[in-house]
């Protein structure tokens, strides 16, 4: 039998106490809001509470968590909030593949375990759109997205890495058939393949950083560049208006008629030559 509680009332966890011997302390951790992922072995029942995500890139309220109380003879499963993939898990029961506590409670386990895989496929896809920004040079926010994954990220790999703990010492301990064993094993693998994936995330993560920060920084040694080279132009024509500025009483070009048109002439040819020069050495 399989009975699952959703957000229970004060009447339905006196009912519940009557009916099924729950250790305090495991209902303790299951009614607790944000509990992370653990495993324990109680004289009566094993008990594992499995915090998984609820949404692949959800910003508030983005994890689920249910709580597994496995009797010999019965899965009680109990949950503060409605837990999105119960649901799936509850259209194969009486099939093939789930027909005792036990297959339920891997089906439940494995279908919680494949919500850290849409959240890393939404993330990749993530990634992909914000290299192409990041080249495409539409900047704004970047930097400031990249955190916040990261900062996101770190909070998945910590929920990943408690729920694989809490299956390792669930398989570790808890007496079942090799059939059994068998599938949970497969929800070990599943959670450790998640974490390895979320770890070469982090890297790829590091990596788009590291790429952002070299684009601004080529991108500012282009516009320093740029700005050197306006300024090296102007620093001629700046030295020649100095010199026609002097006041200097025997100056031959203040007499001269074509005096004028002499200075302007040097001073666009003095910039014209500077701009080729730069252009041809490509630092403009």
């Amino acid at each position: 039998m399989w009975v699952d509680v959703e957000r229970p009332g004060p009447d339905e966890l006196k009912a519940l106490k009557a009916r099924f011997a729950m250790h305090p302390l495991a209902l303790e951790d299951a009614l607790e809001p944000g509990h992370w992922s653990r495993y324990e072995q109680y004289p009566a029942h094993e008990f594992i509470t499995f915090r998984t995500l609820r949404q692949p890139n959800g910003h508030d309220n983005f994890t689920e968590r249910l709580s597994l109380f496995i009797f010999p003879d019965l899965l009680l499963t109990l949950s503060n909030d409605h837990v999105s993939y119960v649901d799936e898990v509850w259209e194969l029961v009486g099939r093939e593949s789930v027909n005792t506590g036990l297959e339920a409670a891997y089906e439940l386990l494995d279908e919680g375990g494949q919500t850290f895989f849409r959240y890393i496929s939404a993330f990749e896809n993530g990634l992909d759109e914000a290299e192409e920004r990041i080249f495409a040079q539409r900047r704004n926010q970047d930097a400031q997205e990249v955190f916040e994954r990261k900062h996101r990220l770190a909070q998945v790999r910590s929920l990943a890495t408690e729920a694989l703990t809490a299956v390792s010492l669930l398989n570790r301990h808890m007496q079942m058939e090799s059939a059994d064993q068998i599938r949970f094993r497969d929800v070990h693998d599943t959670l450790s393949r998640a974490t390895l994936r979320l770890e070469g995330l982090r890297d790829s993560l590091r990596g788009l950083l590291d790429l952002q920060l070299s684009l601004q920084n080529q991108r500012m040694n282009e516009v320093v560049k740029t700005l050197t080279a306006v300024s090296t132009v102007f620093l001629p024509l700046t030295f020649l208006a100095g010199v026609w500025g002097m006041n200097f009483e025997f100056m031959p070009e203040l007499k001269w008629r074509y005096g004028y048109v002499m200075a302007i002439a040097s001073f666009v040819l003095t910039a014209v030559g500077l701009a080729v020069y730069f252009k041809r050495r490509q630092w403009w």
